[in-house]
């Protein structure tokens, strides 16, 4: 496969159970095939992703000790700011070329989740930043919901199996923001080649190269989607829960040519997380004589903390 395909979720949503079924047959199989889909017919409107740019760019445009005034200290990234560098892939020492803010679950005081999730961090320089950024991750996290319903159905479990793992899951919201180039990076890339941890991973902002998908046959095909449309993956969690029927693809967000190295590209990945109490087995229903078990048992938070050490975002 030489390119990413693209599916409308409002065949999912309209009442004509044929174009359901259309639906739940694409996205399935382009998620056993390759691992990614360009998106049509999410929720997220042309106003609100106009706005969620500017607030990033005017929060990464802000003076560094500002910014690092968000650096919250002891909570492994999950809210606040990450400064440029800090993050590296799996197995590497190189930390990427970024810096990113994250956004998390917002819950109830009274939801059984309010304890374990760090608050939101509120940046009193720009009075739309926490509202805007609010509204696209619940924008994002309702088209997941329905994404993960789709694929409910093709694995032939009930249509809102995910829902209770999902609704009030650990999901993050991540404005990046990759900066100019300014001197020869070494080994350093935007974004070294990695799997996602989460079940699905939903991104704005794959209209211009850089972000690339490792096809089965190793090859590194870019994944550019038009404007209206967001790239969806599936993460680690999801395809270690499939027993890899839902395949979790490597990708990678390459530095530009040099000529383009002065300038910095954004992007907008939401990291759709279950529960932390989310049993990720292997399903009954994945596993045969073909398909033997692959992975132990394991909880979502078990297998999240494990990769926040991998990554550098937690000490051991």
């Amino acid at each position: 496969m030489q390119n990413i395909p693209s599916v409308d979720l409002r065949d999912f949503l309209s009442d004509d159970p044929k174009r359901k079924q259309k639906f739940v047959n694409e996205i399935g199989k382009a998620f056993e095939e390759i691992g990614f889909v360009a998106l049509k017919g999410h929720f997220l409107d042309d106003k609100l992703v106009d706005e969620l740019y500017g607030e990033i760019k005017n929060f990464f445009a802000l003076p560094l000790e500002t910014k690092y005034s968000y650096e919250i200290p002891g909570i492994g990234g999950q809210r606040g700011y990450v400064s440029f560098g800090k993050e590296h892939a799996k197995g590497r020492k190189e930390g990427d070329l970024k810096e990113f803010w994250h956004f998390g679950q917002y819950v109830d005081k009274d939801s059984k989740w309010a304890s374990e999730y760090p608050d939101n961090v509120e940046v009193k320089e720009l009075p739309r930043f926490n509202q805007v950024g609010k509204e696209a991750y619940q924008m994002l996290e309702k088209t997941g919901i329905y994404v993960l319903r789709a694929l409910a159905l093709h694995l032939g479990l009930d249509e809102f199996y995910f829902d209770d793992y999902a609704k009030e899951g650990n999901s993050i919201l991540r404005p990046i923001h990759y900066p100019p180039i300014t001197q020869e990076p070494e080994n350093a890339i935007r974004a070294a080649a990695h799997g996602d941890i989460n079940l699905i991973t939903l991104l704005m902002g794959a209209q211009g190269r850089g972000l690339q998908v490792q096809n089965h046959n190793g090859e590194w095909i870019d994944a550019i989607a038009e404007p209206d449309e967001l790239v969806i993956n599936v993460g680690d969690m999801l395809s270690r829960h499939t027993n890899n029927k839902l395949k979790s693809t490597i990708h990678q967000v390459v530095n530009p040519p040099r000529e383009l190295w002065g300038t910095s590209r954004y992007s907008v990945p939401f990291f759709m997380h279950p529960v932390s109490d989310m049993r990720l087995d292997c399903l009954e229903n994945c596993i045969d004589q073909e398909n033997p078990k692959l992975y132990e048992d394991i909880s979502a938070g078990e297998f999240l903390h494990e990769r926040l050490v991998d990554l550098g975002l937690i000490k051991k």
